[in-house]
């Protein structure tokens, strides 16, 4: 069984029946075109004959054929380069993918190193901060030994001022305690001669 359709259409005020596997009305918009094609030709040239116009009308729709057939193959060719560019542009885009991929994962490295050395200097910076409160500690600490040791050498000083005076007041006592004993010597060996 064909599936040819039987498709009568008007052209130039004579019937024709087309045979086709087209659908009806792609049949008929063609009929209407040619038909139209060779109206116009007629009616600014009343001297052609139904013959010569058909003609024409063939000349010129071969005509737009062959031009559009042309612009076809140019737009076939432009259309054919980024075609042929479309693999190794795929490649590009790949391989730009595989480095964003490469890129994002050291990105995320860098992310974690960052943050483990911000936690690292946020405890550096505490270490800091005791060690200066300490610091502060033992300055003051240091600063009320020094205050005591410069009291205790003014103590002291004042120790070894009064040592020295007694020591003279001892000495003077010895040598007084020397002469009475010797004054008592003297006597007593007076007395017993």
């Amino acid at each position: 069984m064909s599936n040819n359709n039987k498709i009568n259409v008007i052209i130039d005020g004579r019937n024709f029946t087309v045979v086709g596997g087209d659908n009806e009305r792609y049949i008929r918009n063609l009929a209407y075109y040619v038909d139209e094609r060779i109206k116009s030709l007629s009616s600014k040239n009343e001297r052609l004959s139904q013959t010569m116009s058909a003609t024409l009308a063939a000349l010129n729709i071969a005509d737009e054929y062959h031009k559009t057939k042309e612009e076809l193959e140019q737009l076939k060719n432009k259309a054919k380069d980024p075609l042929e560019k479309y693999s190794g542009v795929l490649d590009e885009l790949n391989n730009s993918n595989s480095k964003y991929e490469e890129l994002s994962i050291l990105c995320n490295k860098y992310k974690d190193e960052i943050a483990e050395k911000k936690d690292t200097l946020d405890k550096v910076r505490e270490e800091v901060k005791q060690n200066k409160l300490l610091f502060e500690q033992k300055e003051k600490e240091c600063e009320e030994s020094q205050n005591l040791v410069v009291t205790l050498q003014g103590r002291n000083f004042q120790s070894q001022i009064e040592l020295v005076e007694t020591k003279k007041q001892l000495n003077e006592i010895l040598r007084l305690l020397d002469e009475e004993t010797n004054m008592f010597k003297e006597r007593k060996d007076n007395s017993e001669k």
